[in-house]
């Protein structure tokens, strides 16, 4: 018996099957022809949660590695104590918390230490340009990489010209508003939606002079911004010491509405705001390509500057609220009316100076980040390419610093910013859920390790790094010495990443079944999914859902006990040990926590804020189908798909015996034979 032989090779004679299925119709073939196949779905998905394959050598680039742990911690104290110091204080405290807005900076702080903790492993980890993005990619998958590049980049860039406009309008203040007079009167005032009520050439000049200092390198940038970040911190320690000779203790007591007048509410509506106070340590990680030791440098940047920044705000805040009483300060200058009011009206122009200051560290943070991870998603094919090209002298990707400080300026000069200014929150704060969630993807993954290709092109061995050496191999001749192999390998303390521990197999011993990592990329999933519903239902429950109070805390109960599950299914397993850079405790509880504390805040923005963030995401779908998913560099890295093919062997009793084997396709079919595959074989 015989059935059609499904092989490119030659068959010795036509056989006519035994049974042919019925013809399709010519509409239903075209339909079928359109339709895609399982095959092409499956390798579709793969292509967009494709990970990026990192080099041996992690220290070779292309950039100047010349920065210290010093130029990092005061590029990570440039970015976050910047102009909020001087105007997020006053406003938090009179208008949201009080005195207490104190304690609104220690949560924030602390709520910032965790996604802080999770870029300094990383950073530490992967000392390459890029901060989120690059995080992902290592772990999670390409398409959820060129998301957060996405979305950082337009972080950056509203940042920068949000900046660039409260640099200019303060300076203007200085001088009574002669500039903004001057412009209206000679160039004139629009009055269109999105647009500024007059084009301001002070911000997109102040942009064009920075751009110019940045393409110089990054030892200059790093030495401009020292200068700017000293005046600032010598500005905060005379505010410190002057604010505490004239405090006066009565500004807390109850007279005055006591030290928390709007309660724990108000306290934790003041952390939601603070929180973005920190929003510039992710500059370290971008910078890491550039340090000269990044494994010890990047860690200790991220806490210093984060330590230094935190007590920076918690001091600045106890001092101005000592001053004068919480709920006469001004929240445009809450710092400056401070020493006016109480009789120093010179300290205001030394505050002045320092915000100036602050704001230039801001601005040099921004325009220093944007570039390297235009570079880092260009140089991964994801990005045009010549955003990728580095100017050999300066050594720093100048077509990114000139094309987008030019776009920065722009916008600066002609849009209204203000109604942009919240979107900069939910890119960050999508940045930080990622990295969380990539650094339990990644400490509960193997470490992959490529074994080289014999040297005469054949097929690579099958051993790898995990498996017996050749003189480890014993031969077990009985079927018992074969169970006490297995008992002794279960038996065995140490097990690799991302498998069950052995403490929990006896309960869990369906798990073992699959492979290692599989498990826990399944949770985290969970976890998200359900941090996502319980973070819903605390915002919406009661707000906008109307849930009554049973089915309020029914929800409540069940996605806490998903998202804890989830939690505890992770644990359960093997995670990476002994790694020689530094590594985040608590994992995975640290993660889960800055994961749960980032949607929640995500979800307090405003709805407006969501649409805008879901057209520019489809923007960004745009650009990735029409570009990044075909110029990829990894697509170079996959392998060819084999060909499969069917041989049958005729035995003279007439049955029949099938074999599957890989056959290399070859250069060129046989003449007049089709090439085809096993899909279009049907028995």
């Amino acid at each position: 018996m015989l059935t059609p032989s499904c092989s490119s090779g030659r068959s010795p004679g036509r056989v006519s099957p035994l049974w042919t299925p019925p013809r399709e119709g010519p509409a239903a073939s075209r339909m079928a022809r359109w339709l895609p196949r399982s095959a092409d779905l499956t390798r579709f998905c793969q292509k967009l949660n494709r990970v990026k394959t990192l080099e041996d050598d992690m220290m070779e680039t292309s950039f100047n590695r010349c920065l210290s742990t010093i130029d990092l911690t005061l590029l990570g104290i440039g970015g976050m104590v910047g102009s909020g110091l001087y105007v997020l204080t006053g406003t938090v405290a009179k208008e949201i918390a009080g005195p207490a807005v104190i304690v609104s900076f220690i949560i924030a702080g602390f709520a910032s230490l965790l996604a802080a903790l999770c870029y300094a492993e990383f950073g530490a980890r992967v000392p390459k340009t890029g901060s989120a993005y690059m995080f992902t990619y290592v772990s999670v998958g390409e398409i959820w990489a060129f998301l957060i590049g996405w979305n950082v980049l337009l972080e950056y860039m509203i940042g920068g010209a949000a900046v660039a406009r409260a640099w200019s309008g303060y300076l203007d203040s200085i001088f009574n508003h002669k500039i903004k007079n001057f412009t209206e009167t000679h160039v004139g005032t629009w009055q269109v939606p999105f647009l500024a009520h007059y084009p301001d050439f002070l911000a997109a000049a102040i942009l064009l002079v920075a751009t110019a200092f940045i393409s110089f390198g990054a030892k200059v940038s790093s030495w401009l911004n020292h200068v700017f970040s000293a005046i600032s911190m010598g500005v905060i320690l005379f505010i410190l010491i002057m604010g505490f000779i004239l405090a006066q203790p009565k500004n807390w007591s109850t007279q005055e509405g006591g030290f928390a007048p709007y309660g724990l509410s108000g306290i934790m509506a003041g952390t939601a705001t603070c929180f973005y106070a920190f929003v510039g340590f992710d500059v370290i990680a971008a910078s890491s390509e550039e340090a000269r030791n990044p494994q010890r440098a990047v860690p200790r940047a991220i806490a210093f500057s984060l330590g230094l920044a935190t007590g920076a705000y918690i001091l600045v805040s106890v001092v101005l609220t000592l001053m004068v009483p919480w709920h006469t300060l001004d929240p445009d200058s809450a710092l400056a009316d401070a020493f006016y009011r109480r009789g120093y009206a010179w300290a205001g122009f030394l505050v002045a100076a320092g915000s100036i200051c602050a704001m230039n560290t801001v601005l040099l943070s921004n325009l220093f980040s944007l570039p390297r991870i235009v570079y880092a998603m260009a140089e991964d094919g994801l990005f045009f390419q010549v955003f990728s090209r580095v100017h050999p002298r300066t050594q720093v990707p100048v077509v990114g610093i000139v094309v987008f400080g030019l776009l920065m300026a722009l916008l600066a000069l002609v849009f209204d910013l203000e109604a942009l200014v919240q979107f900069l929150s939910i890119g960050t704060l999508l940045a930080y859920t990622f990295v969380a969630a990539s650094i339990i993807v990644l400490r509960f993954q193997q470490q992959k390790v490529d074994v080289p290709a014999p040297a005469g092109g054949g097929r690579p061995s099958s051993e790898s790094h995990e498996g017996p050496s050749a003189s480890e191999l014993k031969e077990y001749e009985s079927f018992s010495d074969k169970l006490q192999l297995v008992d002794r390998d279960k038996s065995k303390e140490h097990r690799e990443p991302g498998q069950l521990k052995a403490a929990f197999e006896p309960y869990l011993e369906f798990l073992s079944d699959f492979y290692p990592g599989e498990v826990v990329t399944v949770a985290v999933v969970t976890l998200m999914v359900s941090a996502i519903c319980l973070c819903s239902i605390l915002v919406f429950g009661n707000t906008h859902l109307h849930l009554p109070t049973w089915s309020y805390s029914l929800l409540l109960v069940l996605f806490s006990l998903g998202f804890l599950l989830s939690l505890l299914l992770i644990w359960a397993h093997e995670q990476q040990r002994g790694t020689q850079t530094f590594q985040i405790p608590l994992v995975p509880l640290s993660p889960a926590l800055s994961i749960v504390l980032n949607i929640y805040l995500m979800l307090k923005l405003s709805y407006m804020t969501w649409l805008r963030f879901a057209i520019w995401l489809l923007l960004g779908l745009l650009v990735y189908f029409g570009y990044g998913i075909w110029h990829s560099k990894e697509n170079l890295r996959e392998p060819r798909p084999q060909r499969v093919s069917a041989r049958y062997v005729v035995f003279p009793s007439g049955s029949l015996e099938e074999r599957v084997q890989a056959v290399q396709p070859s250069s060129q079919p046989a003449a007049g034979l089709p090439d085809t595959d096993t899909d279009d074989c049907k028995r």
